[in-house]
């Protein structure tokens, strides 16, 4: 049996929750839809769903809960929330930022940020960065920070370099 997980985001779409969960859970290893739930005629002066659609979608990407609701349009997602996705690697940076700003905003690319399709703000970030960042030596993390602030998708040997020097 499936321990709840106490805390966990839900992501309000204007109709595209079946979709989006498919597009999350196709990116991420260890991804499921766990559940659908779906809009019956109970409420529907206030939902205005057609019964039988999908009203919300339980799922887990690499094994973090989250569920997905279908809404209307009045409410859109922001920068103020984003999702931070750890990366080992070079190639799993390049992956995760090529699959989730596919469709996306390229206007909001930076530092590691992208929006995707349905406008849900992500940071890419390799694990090496954070240590960079706040490691002893300060002219070190200086450097390292500048060369974060000129890019786009992360790059963990460029940002090596300006931490080495």
């Amino acid at each position: 049996m499936r321990s709840l997980q106490k805390i966990a985001p839900c992501l309000w779409f204007d109709g595209q929750a079946e979709e989006a969960t498919g597009f999350y859970t196709g990116i991420f290893r260890n991804s499921r839809i766990l559940t659908i739930s779906r809009y019956g005629e109970a409420g529907h002066e206030f939902h205005g769903k057609p019964a039988g659609s999908v009203m919300t979608i339980a799922f887990e990407l690499d094994g973090q809960a989250f569920t997905a609701l279908n809404g209307d349009p009045m409410l859109k997602f922001n920068e103020a929330i984003s999702f931070q996705v750890s990366c080992e690697t070079q190639e799993e940076v390049d992956y995760c930022w090529e699959k989730l700003s596919e469709g996306g905003d390229e206007n909001a690319q930076q530092c590691g940020w992208l929006k995707d399709k349905y406008g849900v703000s992500w940071q890419v970030v390799p694990v090496v960065l954070p240590e960079m960042l706040t490691g002893a030596d300060s002219e070190k993390s200086q450097r390292a920070m500048q060369a974060m602030l000129h890019m786009k998708k992360l790059d963990i040997d460029e940002l090596k370099r300006a931490y080495a020097g």
